[in-house]
């Protein structure tokens, strides 16, 4: 099973927002600490906004924090959610199946057993797991150990970024 990139960055937005604390956490940060791109990530974070994972804090040291716990968030739903239906063959979905094999074929069992042990796996973690060693993952997200803004090279002074409005549903152009 290949994960999409949505569901990639919306586990890494919640490692973010997780070792952050309830400190908020503005998307142009975390876009700048995983060096992708903002309008992107700001989708990510408006889904899981409207799926409750995240919350917004409106203001200039706004953004958006974490709903619930990191341990009350499971990572096999977090990918179930961000993944859609999980149909990964067309036989999947018998209404618009066109393979006339669908009764036979064992290709179709295989895949949907495998597919389940993928999620038991994964049902196994939570969000506390996979950031459970925050001394060794904030430094190499630009944050200190205790989930604040690092001091940059060059002046010294924290990163500051205006943020609250990040679970607003994207713009379309």
């Amino acid at each position: 099973m290949r994960l999409t990139q949505f569901s990639n960055f919306a586990i890494r937005v919640l490692m973010y927002a997780a070792l952050k604390g309830p400190t908020p956490s503005a998307v142009p940060e975390m876009a700048r600490a995983y060096g992708i791109s903002y309008d992107h990530l700001k989708k990510v974070a408006a889904e899981l906004c409207r799926l409750g994972y995240l919350e917004t804090v409106r203001g200039r040291a706004g953004g958006v924090r974490l709903a619930k716990p990191p341990a009350a968030i499971g990572i096999g739903e977090v990918i179930r959610l961000t993944e859609g239906a999980g149909n990964l063959v067309e036989c999947f979905d018998l209404s618009t199946n066109g393979c006339p094999l669908p009764a036979v074929c064992q290709l179709r069992r295989a895949l949907q057993e495998a597919l389940s042990a993928f999620f038991a796996v994964l049902d196994r973690y939570t969000l506390a797991d996979f950031v459970s060693a925050p001394d060794a993952l904030a430094p190499l997200l630009g944050l200190d150990r205790h989930g604040e803004l690092a001091t940059t090279p060059g002046n010294g002074r924290p990163q500051k970024t205006a943020g609250g409005d990040e679970c607003a549903a994207p713009r379309l152009a």
